[in-house]
């Protein structure tokens, strides 16, 4: 089935789930109230969080009321529907709404991540691994349709190595479920996001061998999003949290891995300190966080040319529809001075 059908019968089946509510609310400290949908938690998102702890949102008049998905499509059903003003997920969603016509479709307007954050995780330590060994082996993957499993076939094709083919990816488990099934014997390889994949490092039952983010290159692999009608309806709401964004990611890019780690601890109280400064210093090293909340129309036509390799989308759809970065433009202008 391809990937517009698979995602238009799951996607209304959702909003019918997560029903609507498109009101903007204003809080008792006269902030104005905005609920930001995250696709899923982690410390791949670490920008957000800084301009949570740091009080960026609550400076630029707002007060933002932070919730999980846990699943892009769930994410995309819920803003669509108006149970959220704000998602934070990859852009694929709004390219697949807007080609199946929707009137009030999604419009992506800042981007916070600039590589995948996923890692490939093997059960022995493989310090000369090349990519070429996951020939004849199985890798537990992600769904299909979705960045980490598109990103994770690209950089397999660009090497000349061909899912279902040259290597067996597993892509019906849920998201949360790769890391347990990989512990219970299922498979020679898994994709994990952090904490996920230095938590079994830290207990001996798996070993970082692979980055996605190197692997693939530059994507706008996580962008905040909004429906047509809120940014046209509330374009102060929209700079202001922009330029909360852009604050962060500014402080994101001029400080130590430790000092990021300690500003976004309180997100992660389960995780050892050790292994969130271990996750803040792999991040930091290939580049993961973008310094500006600018989408790029070079980078996003190449995640489409992405997603048409993956068999998901069979033309591109135009950036200037789905991606607006004047609200970026204006932040970089307020505060690139600073």
């Amino acid at each position: 089935m391809k990937r517009g059908m698979r995602f238009t019968i799951y996607f209304f089946l959702l909003i019918l789930l997560v029903g609507s509510c498109s009101q903007v609310l204003m809080a008792k400290d006269n902030k104005v109230d905005v609920r930001l949908l995250e696709v899923v938690h982690s410390i791949f998102y670490a920008p957000q969080y800084v301009a949570l702890t740091k009080g960026y949102f609550n400076e630029e008049g707002i007060n933002v009321k932070l919730s999980t998905a846990w699943g892009g499509d769930k994410a995309a059903a819920s803003l669509m529907a108006g149970s959220c003003d704000i998602a934070l997920i990859g852009p694929e969603p709004t390219i697949y709404i807007y080609q199946q016509g929707a009137k009030d479709y999604i419009i992506n307007f800042a981007q916070l991540t600039n590589t995948a954050g996923s890692f490939l995780v093997a059960r022995e330590p493989m310090p000369d691994f090349k990519w070429e060994d996951v020939k004849g082996k199985t890798i537990i993957g992600n769904r299909p349709g979705g960045a980490p499993q598109m990103v994770l076939e690209y950089s397999l094709k660009k090497r000349g190595i061909y899912p279902g083919k040259d290597v067996k990816v597993i892509t019906n488990l849920d998201f949360t479920a790769n890391a347990g099934a990989f512990v219970g014997g299922l498979g020679d390889f898994v994709q994990l996001f952090e904490p996920a994949a230095s938590t079994l490092e830290a207990e001996g039952k798996g070993y970082v061998v692979g980055s996605f983010g190197v692997a693939g290159g530059n994507v706008p692999y996580t962008v905040y999003m909004a429906k047509k009608s809120y940014l046209e309806k509330n374009p102060e709401i929209i700079q202001a949290f922009t330029n909360a964004i852009y604050r962060a990611q500014r402080w994101v890019a001029t400080h130590t891995a430790e000092e990021i780690a300690e500003a976004i601890r309180s997100f992660f109280i389960d995780t050892d300190r050790d292994i969130l400064v271990k996750v803040v210093k792999r991040y930091l090293e290939q580049d993961t966080w973008d310094k500006n909340p600018i989408i790029e129309k070079e980078i996003f036509e190449h995640y489409e040319d992405i997603i048409i390799l993956a068999g998901e989308l069979e033309e591109k759809v135009p950036y200037e529809v789905v991606v607006n970065t004047d609200f970026a433009k204006k932040a970089i202008a307020k505060y690139q001075e600073e």
